[in-house]
């Protein structure tokens, strides 16, 4: 059953709520009329929601169809015990678009929602119209430390007592200052403060380190786009990074260059692990010349047979330094 309260009442990001596999879902859909434009999927990062789409989802609504989920476990979605895995989560979205009727979609995905977006665009090519990654997981091992230590066996605990009321808000708000300074090396901090703040949530704590355990282990990010890369020959696809980021290391960007000749690829100056949100007229200015720029895909068996009879053998990559790819598609 579908809660979708009339449009004419709700403000443009209401959050709606749909129960698919007796879990609860939360989603945001907002702009034009499905079935009346293009629709465009937005999926956030780990241990995020749906919010961290709010500063480009009023641009975007002028001319798409806009979807921005909370993936289960996160946000005000339902925190089952379950799948927290990429595929699982690709899995998730394509329920979610087959109830609200719609068919297609240009996907964007963010961090761990990079590696989702590669997976659905992987698992239903014939429902991807487009793929944009922004600063995504999956293009090397290298992802900060304080990802990692949410794989430790000891995660629930340290996270419960970082958690704990006054201690809660004395890290949160440290944090919030330092981020306040706008150093290249502290700018993201004021997310990271209202990520921790949300680990309060035994549910949500759970997820994560279900989430992290699948898809890092001692030496890092254990899953790769690298393997399946020449399949988007077959598909539009872009690649925007923040040259600051200190999650996941701007060079990853080069790396999708090299692994992806057709690709577009953008590394954002002054930006960091959220370009969408230091820069949300920009990103919004980019994805829109991204969707209108290009031809959405059309799924063909046959060439898609052809693709994995090919088996795109991954490249040794050279050193590529991420200056070679800065601004370049802008």
């Amino acid at each position: 059953m579908v809660d979708t309260p009339a449009p004419s009442a709700e403000p443009l990001c209401a959050t709606r709520f749909v129960t698919i596999h007796g879990h609860r879902r939360a989603y945001v859909l907002a702009g034009r009329p499905i079935g009346t434009a293009p629709v465009v999927l937005l999926l956030h990062g780990l241990a995020c929601d749906h919010h961290d789409w709010d500063p480009v989802i009023p641009e975007l609504a002028a001319d798409y169809t806009v979807l921005a989920p909370d993936f289960l476990g996160h946000g005000e979605s339902a925190k089952p015990r379950g799948d927290y895995s990429p595929g699982g989560y690709a899995n998730g979205m394509r329920d979610l678009l087959t109830v609200l009727g719609i068919d297609k979609v240009t996907v964007v995905g963010h961090s761990f929602g990079g590696a989702v977006a590669m997976q659905f665009a992987y698992q239903y090519p014939e429902r991807t119209e487009r793929l944009m990654l922004v600063d995504p997981g999956g293009l090397g091992p290298e992802v900060t430390v304080l990802i990692r230590a949410l794989a430790l066996p000891g995660y629930d605990l340290g996270l419960r007592v970082l958690t704990l009321p006054g201690v809660r808000q004395v890290n949160t708000g440290a944090l919030r200052l330092l981020g306040r300074l706008g150093g290249r090396a502290t700018r993201d901090l004021g997310e990271v403060a209202s990520i921790l703040d949300s680990f309060k949530d035994a549910g949500k704590r759970y997820a994560v380190h279900k989430l992290v355990t699948g898809v890092i282990d001692v030496r890092g990010q254990n899953v790769s786009m690298r393997d399946r890369a020449y399949l988007t020959e077959a598909m539009p696809l872009c690649v925007v990074w923040g040259a600051d980021d200190r999650v996941l290391p701007a060079s990853h960007a080069a790396v999708a260059s090299a692994l992806a000749p057709k690709a577009r690829v953008v590394v954002m100056p002054d930006a960091g692990h959220f370009p969408h949100k230091d820069h949300p007229g920009e990103f919004a200015g980019l994805l829109t010349d991204f969707i209108a720029s290009t031809r959405p895909a059309t799924y063909s068996r046959a060439r898609w047979r052809r693709l994995l009879r090919s088996g795109g053998t991954a490249p040794e990559l050279a050193p590529v330094d991420v200056a070679t790819v800065q601004g370049e598609g802008a």
